[in-house]
């Protein structure tokens, strides 16, 4: 790509901090760099963004090039009227959340393993008890729905406790070295039927909702977890219900959902084999210096138009 001018970059991210924005000014002194509020009145002049377009639609920034998104998922961006078919170059920031969201998965794995959601509740109610099994995570086999970048890093950690792993991307040629099997898409029944742990960390996109539904629950053994850190609409809810009520599956550990927040009436608040946490597995506390490292060192490359990190393919969504 050709190198490209900047006028102004809008800096639309609540979190940023001075320190940020000097981060920014460095990388492209010949730009303006503000925030919202700075630029009422002059947004014909925005040609860069870091955050998310508005609502409304792209009208409000005639002359917007380029957006820089703070998350990895393209799917909230792609709702924007008219983003898709733009002209607009989308980067996002895949690769913020692989740390966090690892652990956030192998704490839920050992969580459900070790049943410490239930001793957790006994302690609170002061109970001694025992019962159950407890299982181990080393020896057992995890699938990867979706290898990008979370998912490698998953893999990586769960070969380090000495775990089995499958994976599967859109190019199953495309290896990972540590993933002991690639599966392309049509392997996905293959996979669910071979894991005893289930991570679904694929973007959601139009190929990718409501990819797990009652055939894929039910190809997945009945010892087995389903792990959900990616989007809640890749998993049928309801189907998912009834598989664990009807302990067709093992248990479930649930960052994201359908609707969010989980409505009060979710059966799944209760159920005994499920953790619910409130779609927080990104967070980190850096978060901010990692997404900035990105839209720095892509701003520079804009300028000098050396291909950009992290592009997204807006017709496919990530």
């Amino acid at each position: 790509m050709a190198g490209q001018d900047i006028d102004t970059i809008l800096l639309a991210y609540d979190l940023l901090t001075p320190e940020d924005a000097q981060r920014v000014a460095r990388a492209a002194p010949g730009a303006r760099v503000c925030s919202l509020p700075e630029v009422e009145g002059e947004e014909e002049r925005v040609h860069v963004l870091l955050g998310y377009p508005p609502r409304g639609g792209l009208s409000r920034f005639p002359n917007l090039r380029w957006v820089q998104q703070t998350g990895a998922g393209a799917d909230w961006v792609m709702r924007t009227p008219g983003f898709q078919d733009s002209d607009v170059i989308l980067t996002n920031a895949s690769g913020v959340h692989a740390i966090p969201i690892a652990e956030h998965v192998l704490a839920l794995m050992f969580a459900l393993s070790r049943r410490i959601h239930f001793f957790v509740k006994a302690q609170a109610d002061g109970r001694w008890d025992r019962r159950g099994r407890l299982g181990e995570l080393e020896g057992s086999t995890l699938g990867i729905v979706g290898v990008g970048a979370i998912g490698e890093k998953l893999a990586e950690k769960a070969k380090g406790l000495g775990m089995g792993v499958l994976g599967l991307r859109r190019d199953a040629s495309r290896a990972c070295p540590h993933v002991d099997r690639m599966f392309a898409p049509d392997g996905l029944h293959e996979l669910l039927g071979k894991s005893d742990w289930v991570a679904i960390a694929a973007a959601l996109t139009p190929e990718t909702k409501g990819l797990i539904g009652p055939q894929e629950l039910a190809a997945m053994k009945s010892t087995s977890y389903l792990i959900n850190i990616g989007r809640g609409a890749i998993v049928d809810e309801s189907a998912l219900v009834q598989a664990l009520e009807e302990r067709a599956i093992a248990g479930a550990g649930l960052d994201v959902f359908e609707r969010e927040p989980l409505p009060d009436d979710s059966p799944l608040w209760k159920m005994k084999n499920v953790i619910v946490t409130p779609h927080f597995a990104g967070a980190t506390p850096h978060y901010v210096s990692r997404v900035m490292s990105i839209f720095v060192d892509n701003l520079e490359r804009y300028q000098s138009g050396t291909p950009m990190r992290n592009l997204v393919d807006k017709k496919l969504a990530y």
